[in-house]
């Protein structure tokens, strides 16, 4: 007999390699997606009757939430709550204006980092179908195309017209890279992709989608490719070699016969609900009716999307508008009535969804997280925007308005967002005509002098998303404004973004100290700023501001998004990540009128409803 005998010495290292390797192998494997031993050769296909993922039946139970929707530090939350809902699969936009803000600039670092989002998705356990546009629709600025494809006067959006294409290659090339190494056949969480988003409701060139994907597939994309429509697109939007997937909200008769039509089947969008735009009211979707079909598409057997699972919040200038019937501009909160509020709290439609799912045993729901009503913040400092122009870029000088696409701003990309200022100097009073050249609303002064000056304050109120005007898109002054029926020559341009170096400038300026309290009188527009004391841990809460007009809010420079007192909407969410124990910031850019005050409150208000029809 031989006896083998191991030093202790020997053995303490042996133990810890065996940790190190057990470890790794912990690290490599324990929450991912359910089906991680799954065998990688074959990823999500179909057959006559039903998904498969590596050769098993497959039913997708899916969920939208976006990343540049939700605070980074809420990713896991919102996650883990799909999780425990019975949500098998996130799918995500990605917003090309984002991540692109400038032609050669792109970002794909903090609250854009995508590569961690996805990695994050499949340590909670979940798949991902990535939506990667180049157009995404998701009620954003343009659709999340960039703004400064509009300098070109020829562009022609989502088409192969070549100054899209090359952009759209350039984007991808930046974008794939990252992608391809995370898909299900290569170990990742991705399990299709889809091209574009409703094309079939644009159609403008029958080339276009051929494009978009051999444009993935020539860079690495090799999981089922998708498309989606809503009913009318459905004809025309569909490309070979993808799958073709419908969108939709209540089980028509049309849309019933599609439905056994393309069987097997996913809904791609099943809307939970529906997005509001300043001064509507607040679309509701009644959870007994959404569940209803939601439970009707389960028993035809096909796999489901829920578009959203949870919506978040337009944070900034990124809503866009509707154009028919008439230009309405998206408001800033994306509650969407999904069955996870704009601030992650469970709603009736996530507990009868719960019901619905847990054919298995789910895990258990997260805790909601506590909303802080604080003190109010005071107002005492003021700056007129007129004060406010030292602090902006160097003014351009045009003998004709400049829309804001088009001015030398952004190292050459244009203005994206915010508002622009015009001003040029006039001999006399007199009408003022501006036919269709504001996009979207001015604000006209008159600063009497020797010479008189008019300004024009213009905002971009966003751009429309949907439609096939996405080719006008341009804001500011589009064409000559007359008084009396004579053009206006001769304006300087300021470029007011209200970007963050902007905003740094300006509040941290010995500027205020010259107006050490608040004016008996403010002078709008105009700047207000205070502060807001957090004593403790930072929790989420809501900016009301009952008393001010129209405006935008900045907590710690952090762009929150606008506010306006026609509604719906009567109160920004403010996320907890975005404060500081102790003192904050609380900027506010007001139009027209103000309060002294800035409320902050433990509640949503939405504003009143109205059922979808």
């Amino acid at each position: 007999m031989v006896v083998f005998r191991i030093r202790a010495s020997h053995r303490r290292r042996y133990a810890v390699l065996f940790l190190f390797i057990a470890g790794f192998i912990l690290c490599r494997y324990i929450g991912l997606p359910s089906g991680r031993n799954l065998s990688r050769k074959e990823g999500l296909s179909v057959n006559s009757s039903q998904f498969t993922l590596s050769g098993e039946p497959f039913r997708i139970i899916g969920g939208s939430l976006h990343y540049f929707r939700v605070p980074k530090a809420y990713w896991k939350d919102r996650m883990l709550k799909m999780k425990a809902c019975g949500i098998n699969t996130l799918t995500t936009y990605v917003p090309w204006s984002l991540h692109q803000p400038e032609r050669g600039v792109f970002h794909f670092h903090k609250q854009l980092d995508l590569e961690a989002y996805l990695n994050l998705a499949a340590d909670v356990g979940l798949w991902v179908i990535l939506r990667p546009g180049p157009y995404v629709c998701s009620e954003l600025d343009l659709g999340g195309l960039p703004s400064w494809l509009l300098r070109d006067e020829n562009m022609k959006l989502r088409t192969t017209y070549p100054g899209f294409t090359d952009a759209v290659n350039t984007f991808y090339d930046k974008l794939v890279p990252k992608m391809v190494p995370l898909q299900f056949k290569k170990g990742g969480p991705i399990i299709a992709v889809q091209l574009e988003n409703e094309y079939g409701s644009y159609a403008v060139d029958n080339n276009y989608m051929d494009f978009v994907k051999q444009a993935l597939l020539s860079r690495g994309i090799s999981e089922l490719l998708l498309t989606s429509d809503n009913h009318e697109g459905l004809k025309d939007g569909g490309v070979n070699g993808a799958l073709r997937t419908i969108n939709l909200q209540k089980l028509k008769n049309e849309d019933m016969m599609l439905l056994h039509f393309l069987q097997p089947v996913m809904v791609m969008e099943y809307w939970t609900g529906w997005y509001d735009g300043w001064g509507d009211l607040h679309h509701v979707f009644p959870p007994e009716d959404m569940v209803a079909v939601v439970r009707e598409i389960l028993r035809q057997g096909m796999s489901i999307n829920l578009y959203m699972f949870h919506g978040g919040t337009n944070f900034g200038f990124t809503s866009g508008a509707v154009e028919s019937p008439s230009y309405k501009p998206i408001i800033t909160s994306y509650d969407y009535d999904a069955p996870l509020t704009e601030d992650g709290d469970y709603t009736p439609k996530y507990h009868l969804l719960r019901d619905l799912f847990s054919r298995e045993k789910l895990p258990e729901m997260p805790v909601i997280r506590w909303k802080e009503g604080y003190e109010a913040a005071i107002m005492y400092q003021h700056l007129s925007l007129w004060d406010s122009l030292p602090f902006l870029e160097k003014p351009f000088k045009s003998q004709t308005p400049v829309n804001m696409e088009n001015l030398p701003v952004n190292n050459g990309n244009g203005q994206l967002y915010g508002y622009t200022l015009y001003e040029t100097m006039i001999s006399s009073g007199g009408s003022l005509k501006s036919g269709n050249s504001i996009r979207d609303r001015a604000i006209v002064s008159i600063f009497p002098d020797s010479i008189l000056t008019l300004s024009l304050l213009v905002e971009n109120c966003g751009r429309v998303h949907y439609g096939k005007t996405l080719d006008l898109q341009r804001k500011g002054l589009i064409r000559d404004i007359f008084l009396n029926n004579k053009p206006l020559r001769d304006f300087t341009i300021y470029s007011l973004d209200l970007n963050p170096a902007f905003i740094d400038r300006l509040v941290f300026s010995l500027k205020w100290l010259e107006t050490p309290a608040l004016p008996l009188a403010p002078s709008f527009p105009g700047f207000s700023l205070g502060r807001l004391f957090v004593d403790g841990y930072p929790s989420d809460t809501y900016v009301k501001l009952p008393g001010w007009s129209k405006g935008v809010v900045f907590i710690n420079g952090q762009n929150l998004g606008r506010y306006w007192h026609i509604g719906p909407q009567q109160a920004l969410y403010l996320p907890g990540p975005f404060l500081n124990g102790g003192i904050n910031e609380v900027l506010v850019f007001e139009e027209h009128e103000a309060d002294l005050k800035v409320l902050f409150e433990d509640s949503p208000d939405l504003g009143m409803t109205v059922d979808i029809q």
